[in-house]
């Protein structure tokens, strides 16, 4: 006779556990303590074994008899497997699933790279996973990932237009899915295959003005007019003076800076590349910075550039940026231009190396020792460079 739920239900326990027979081998094993096991008896060459299909009541009726079904039909199909046997190799599988899903993958190899990068940019990479990967694909087991699956997730953010978020996701996609591959998690890079499948945003360089309008810049600068306050005032003139990026800049602190040597040394911690970086100091800059610690000493921080509301924080971003639009330039002109600015006019006008120049943009040399670096190269020529230049402004100034 066939169980029923409520037969199942009303089983207890009496003084030796016993079974309760469904039919074609599956049973209901009622213990001494009151567990109820569902079991399965066969053969398997000619030998009589048991299969532990589950507990109830969280392996229901209906699911001990599927199961019972399930592995009859792999004894009948396949005659050389043990249901006990493939019960197990799923389980591991399902294990190894969960263990190597894009998610978990993604998460490991965040943690390896993670001492590489500043903390912000490792969060940065970690926001975006989450928000525009992790919802389609986090669950999906790495190797089983294809690149139509990959491209319509990626889709979502082209959609929206972002493509820088695009490009930078993408990239991290195949680092993630190469890491996959390194570690046998998976075969192959899906990311790989997606290049010219998606739309590249058009190719946008920061706004910088030329050489022609440099003079009139330094004039309004100069003059003041626009009555920007002198610690905005001297953080422009920075800019312009050492061309460092608009970050580097508002968060210089004053621990950084050796007025005897001469040398600004941006930490790693600071710098788009996580690596130190030195700015040789011209004298322009070293007066500059003069004028401005004896201003800012009387309020005791650690700010090169202090904000004007908050002096325990640093300048805010984008403050640069205002100070260009009140001189008039908002529309040619912003700090991030100062870099671009500074490597043309170096380049044809003051005829230093590109080699030289870029290492002091702090950008990776190109070729295969792209990745070597070392902070005090053609440091000697860096900082003739760097009063070369400032020397330059100077005379462009007085013209």
């Amino acid at each position: 006779m066939k169980l029923t739920n409520t037969a199942c239900k009303s089983a207890q326990p009496k003084s030796k556990q016993y079974k309760r027979f469904d039919g074609g081998g599956l049973y209901l094993l009622v213990t001494l303590t009151g567990s109820k096991l569902w079991r399965l008896k066969y053969r398997y060459l000619g030998t009589e074994k048991v299969l532990a299909i589950g507990s109830y009541p969280e392996v229901s009726l209906a699911d001990a008899r599927k199961a019972r079904d399930d592995a009859k039909s792999l004894l009948a199909k396949t005659p050389s497997v043990d249901p006990m046997t493939n019960k197990v190799q799923v389980k591991r599988k399902a294990v190894a699933d969960a263990e190597n899903t894009f998610e978990h993958l993604a998460r490991e190899w965040h943690r390896t790279k993670n001492n590489q990068w500043t903390a912000r940019y490792g969060e940065t990479i970690m926001r975006r996973l989450e928000m525009n990967v992790f919802p389609t694909l986090g669950r999906r087991p790495i190797s089983e990932i294809t690149p139509p699956e990959l491209l319509d997730c990626l889709r979502k953010i082209e959609k929206r237009g972002s493509y820088d978020v695009l490009k930078r996701t993408t990239q991290v996609c195949g680092q993630i899915f190469r890491y996959g591959i390194q570690t046998g998690r998976c075969e192959r890079d899906a990311a790989a295959d997606l290049k010219g499948a998606l739309k590249s945003a058009p190719h946008n360089h920061f706004r910088t003005i030329n050489l022609k309008q440099l003079p009139e810049f330094l004039e309004a600068l100069k003059l003041n007019k626009a009555r920007i306050f002198e610690r905005t005032r001297r953080a422009v003139w920075l800019s312009l003076y050492t061309f460092c990026r608009p970050v580097e800049i508002r968060k210089a602190k004053w621990e950084h800076i050796d007025f005897k040597s001469k040398l600004w040394t941006i930490p790693a911690s600071e710098m788009k590349m996580k690596r130190d970086h030195i700015v040789p100091l011209s004298n322009q800059v070293i007066e500059l910075l003069k004028e401005q610690k004896e201003e800012v000493d009387l309020f005791n921080t650690e700010w090169v550039f202090p904000s004007q509301l908050k002096l325990k924080n640093p300048m805010s971003d984008g403050t640069v940026n205002k100070a260009i639009k009140r001189l008039g330039f908002g529309d040619d002109m912003v700090a991030h231009g100062f870099r671009a600015l500074a490597r043309t006019t170096i380049r044809e006008e003051l005829e230093y190396d590109t080699e030289v120049i870029e290492k002091q943009l702090a950008h990776k040399s190109a070729g295969s020792l792209g990745e070597a670096y070392n902070r005090t190269q053609f440091i000697d020529k860096r900082k003739a460079m760097m009063q070369d230049w400032a020397d330059y402004i100077d005379r462009i100034g007085k013209a």
